[in-house]
């Protein structure tokens, strides 16, 4: 009986393991793995093919420039800049990203989700209303009015979002716990599918009329 609960603790600790080892990025093999989009140049291969170590210097391991305001001159109000792994190699392996997001007077960072992380976002300067929405069934939403040094955490996988509801422009960074979090913004991907989803599912599903649906899917 012992030999059985022990067999079945040890199937069960294993299980575990392994789906938290799934739920992020792979563990790095190495110190760090720079990303090198040609591999002959690569001898290892981690997420992405990496630099030779012997051939890193400093440089591969900073970005610079965001300091600069970014352009909010959009239907939104909104200027998202992530910084992953495709713009700084130095992250490859290391399982983080950040953003620095722009938002103009009532600018907004439209619901979506990140599939693969964690985000936190400090506000920098401004105010935001954020908020996200639970998983079925209960869609709770928790939201928060956030000022200059709050910081506020949105699970992984979770429909979040952030408003500019000050009187000023508004800046926050976030940083998220995978090197290529992935993005999916509700409407794009709901109504601006390629090819459209069937106007018939979607007018169902929203309980809009049909003419609803189409105006919305040439809009996006």
């Amino acid at each position: 009986m012992t030999k059985l609960f022990t067999c079945l603790l040890t199937v069960v600790l294993l299980a575990l393991t392994s789906s938290l080892a799934s739920a992020h990025d792979p563990s790095p093999l190495q110190d760090f793995c720079v990303a090198v989009s040609n591999p002959n140049s690569a001898v290892f291969v981690n997420g992405k093919f990496c630099k030779d170590p012997k051939l890193t210097i400093v440089d591969d391991f900073i970005f610079m420039g965001l300091d600069a305001p970014r352009n909010t001159l959009n239907q939104l109000g909104s200027n998202v800049t992530l910084i992953n792994v495709d713009v700084f190699p130095g992250l490859n392996s290391l399982g983080i990203a950040l953003a620095r997001v722009d938002y103009a007077l009532y600018g907004l960072n439209p619901p979506h989700i990140h599939p693969r992380a964690t985000e936190l976002l400090t506000v920098i300067e401004g105010t935001l209303l954020v908020g996200f929405v639970t998983s079925n069934p209960d869609n709770r939403l928790f939201t928060k009015v956030l000022n200059k040094g709050d910081i506020f955490v949105f699970p992984m996988g979770l429909i979040h979002f952030q408003f500019n509801i000050g009187e000023t422009n508004a800046v926050a960074f976030s940083s998220l716990d995978s090197q290529n979090p992935g993005l999916i913004t509700i409407a794009n991907a709901t109504f601006g599918s390629n090819p459209p989803i069937n106007p018939y599912v979607l007018a169902k599903a929203f309980q809009l009329d049909k003419s609803v649906i189409n105006y919305l899917q040439q809009k996006f």
